[in-house]
């Protein structure tokens, strides 16, 4: 009898708690007109944010606040529009959570903050900038952009990127790219693995380099690169019959290869001191 009273005092509780949190919450909508190539730029210390292309000129901005731990900083000059959340005292992790959904021309210049995300961008065309601790990161769908992507831990997946410049830079999370093609993409990781399916589209420059992380780059059989790979203490694997090229370095195989497939288009560099490389064919 007893177990059965404070069973359910518990489960009063927990109704009463969830109760008020949804009576807590807030959702607040704002609207900023703007012109060609706006720069919007969101900085949410917890919570997600996902930004989309807006049907007009106008940057509209929805925010979802859980608790008055919180508000929403909001402020426009000109074509430049600043969203931030302001944690009030005693605001944590929980109660300064904040929901952002945020539609934006799609040829505006976006900028995300995010500790703990998750952060998502989709079909814009301007540059896009994301900076996170542990905060995932996705990025899709987009076409003639610059992503820049910062994080110490959170993972990040661009998926269907297309003729961008690509610059990414991870301490632990993993990357991975898929449909990823442009003049220059870049991948820089400390410890974090590293994958890239696609086809290395034509006349640019991938470079993927991690210090112990593994990195592993699909491509199908008509792919035109020229590519490098070489880890200083890791194995290094190839499935591709390469035509051979000179080098700076002595190629050694199972710790460097070189070579180039159809006409070189492409420049490929896979580069790591202890991690593992494959160049899989798909």
């Amino acid at each position: 009898m007893e177990n059965r009273l404070r069973a359910a005092r518990i489960t009063g509780v927990l109704i009463i708690a969830a109760v008020l949190m949804v009576a807590a919450e807030t959702r607040k909508e704002y609207h900023f007109p703007v012109g060609a190539k706006a720069s919007v730029s969101v900085t949410n210390p917890y919570g997600p944010i996902s930004v989309k292309p807006a049907t007009g000129n106008e940057v509209v901005v929805t925010a979802i606040t859980h608790t008055d731990k919180v508000e929403i900083d909001q402020s426009q000059s000109g074509d430049r529009v600043d969203i931030l959340s302001h944690l009030l005292a005693g605001a944590d992790s929980q109660s300064g959570r904040v929901d952002y959904e945020i539609q934006v021309p799609s040829d505006a210049n976006v900028t995300l903050h995010s500790s703990t995300g998750p952060m998502r961008a989709e079909k814009l065309q301007g540059d896009v900038n994301l900076e996170g601790t542990t905060a995932v990161v996705e990025v899709r769908d987009l076409n003639n952009a610059h992503v820049h992507v910062r994080t110490m831990e959170g993972p990040v997946t661009l998926t269907n990127v297309r003729d961008a410049h690509v610059d990414i830079t991870s301490v632990s999370g993993s990357v991975v790219l898929t449909d990823v093609t442009g003049r220059f993409v870049q991948v820089n990781s400390a410890s974090g693995a590293i994958r890239y399916d696609g086809d290395f589209g034509t006349g640019g420059e991938y470079l993927l380099t991690s210090h112990s992380g593994d990195i592993d780059a699909v491509a199908p059989g008509y792919a035109s690169v020229d590519v490098t790979a070489r880890s200083v203490t890791g194995q290094v694997e190839n499935d591709f019959p390469l035509q051979p090229k000179h080098t700076p370095f002595t190629v050694k195989v199972g710790s460097a290869f070189s070579g180039t497939m159809g006409k070189a288009a492409s420049s490929v560099r896979l580069l790591s001191f202890s991690g593992k490389i494959h160049f899989r064919k798909r």
